[in-house]
């Protein structure tokens, strides 16, 4: 049994972190908020829980009762869920602290969190570069080193992008490995919650905690909780696929440069290293994004004013309510991704965009079942195409910024758990590798990340 004590002071420690990292705008919730709920925290975790003491920040998309959840939106703003998601239940039975939200996305809907209504989120290494999203709050939290790990959520790659950006690792587990049930809804069948840690074991202690099956969510696998691997001293017996498709010709050179080195460490490493073929990953992005908006457009047909979201003045009929309500309560990435959905579910459109799209993500998985038959073990990956790039670079070309996920999304189309681990620098910013691995199969990848992680210099310069 551990010193009671211990939870209190980790609390006021992370407490005080948080704050120091304010400039971030990565916390929403306020300091004062925030220091009494993790001091009642720490009064009632139970000192035998795996997590006691352990300071955790959820993404403001994940529903707490302590505070507010709004999704970064003002159509939301104050609002305060009658019940908490499973995963942050299970993050208090193991004596975690849950240390506030944090900044996203609207909706999650962007890969740069500048698209929340309470301003964007600063990199943590440096502030004119944006920490990437959807979970950009998240993860610029454990980048600087405010807290040891956070919730995120993926749709498209808003764990693993952001955490290769600020230099964290980031997991997405496999769909169905862990609950949604309490989790806001933008695309359901590839919304799942994952991880940001500081370290492989951070993330993945967490993950093996918030893993496992809920009767309240009808998605979630019938499946005992991840447990985790051992640290291996080598990865003899391991086969790594290199994908061709994910290392283009205009790929960033040092990003290039990094992923070879950490291909070489594989190898070193006792890993078998094979080039492999993806062939529809180029359809990927554009497959994401008719399903993912398709989707949106169905959750968020109940922010009307009547369910949820605030009535104003003057309105005289449903259709003015709705008007209003949406008009001034969704921003513009938000309104447009509606639209997109609404315009590829309508009637003439549906065919010749979302069942084709369905087509293709059905085909994107067969990619990676056929890779995985032929005795592949593991793929690596870059996570993102570039380092952290400059705030507002993108924000008037929304394709530039989806390409963004160009790496990440084709991992959620086909369900498969994928996980992020610094690979590098280059002028100081990170880089991130990726790993995806088989469906439910997160203790092969978590085993090859530890591997990497024990031996590689990832502060080097790429």
């Amino acid at each position: 049994m551990r010193d009671p004590g211990e939870a209190l002071a980790s609390a006021k420690a992370a407490a005080d972190r948080i704050v120091k990292a304010k400039r971030l705008n990565a916390m929403l919730t306020p300091a004062k908020e925030l220091r009494k709920s993790l001091d009642q925290q720490a009064k009632a975790a139970h000192p035998s829980g795996v997590l006691y003491g352990m300071p955790v920040a959820v993404k403001d998309n994940i529903c707490t009762v302590e505070f507010t959840t709004t999704c970064g939106s003002k159509i939301l703003e104050g609002y305060r869920s009658p019940y908490e998601a499973t995963a942050v239940t299970k993050l208090k039975a193991a004596g975690a602290l849950v240390s506030g939200k944090t900044n996203c996305d609207e909706f999650a809907m962007g890969s740069s969190t500048e698209h929340s209504a309470y301003g964007r989120v600063l990199h943590p290494l440096d502030k004119h570069r944006v920490p990437g999203g959807s979970s950009g709050g998240s993860a610029a939290l454990v980048g600087a080193g405010a807290v040891p790990a956070a919730l995120g959520s993926e749709t498209g790659g808003s764990v693993r992008q952001p955490a290769s950006l600020c230099g964290v690792v980031g997991i997405k587990p496999t769909y169905g490995r862990v609950s949604r049930y309490g989790l806001v809804a933008f695309g359901s069948s590839l919304d799942q919650i994952g991880v940001l840690g500081r370290s492989v074991h951070d993330a993945a202690r967490v993950l093996s905690v918030i893993s496992g099956r809920d009767a309240r969510d009808a998605t979630c696998e019938d499946r005992d909780p991840l447990r985790l691997p051992t640290v291996p001293e080598s990865l003899q017996g391991f086969v790594i696929g290199i994908p061709k498709e994910y290392f283009p010709s205009d790929l960033d050179p040092a990003v290039r440069r990094a992923c070879e080195r950490a291909i070489r460490l594989l190898r070193e490493l006792g890993a078998a290293v094979r080039e492999v073929s993806l062939p529809h990953t180029s359809y990927a992005v554009p497959t994401y994004y008719i399903i993912a908006p398709a989707e949106a457009s169905s959750n968020l047909a109940r922010y009307d004013g009547a369910r949820y979201g605030p009535r104003f003045d003057g309105q005289v009929d449903v259709r003015t309510l709705y008007r209003g309500t949406r008009g001034a309560g969704f921003g513009p990435e938000v309104r447009r991704r509606i639209l997109v959905g609404t315009y590829v579910l309508s009637s003439g459109y549906y065919d010749a965009y979302y069942r084709k799209a369905q087509q293709m993500r059905a085909l994107i998985a067969q990619d990676f079942r056929n890779v995985f038959d032929r005795g592949v073990d593991l793929l690596f990956t870059p996570t993102t195409p570039t380092p952290a790039f400059k705030a507002g670079e993108r924000l008037a070309d929304p394709v530039a910024m989806y390409l963004s996920d160009i790496f990440t999304v084709t991992a959620n189309l086909a369900g498969l758990p994928a996980l992020s681990l610094p690979i590098g620098r280059i002028k100081g910013l990170p880089i991130g590798g990726q790993l995806i691995g088989q469906a439910f199969l997160e203790d092969e990848m978590i085993e090859a990340a530890y591997a990497i992680e024990r031996v590689f210099p990832a502060v080097e310069e790429a």
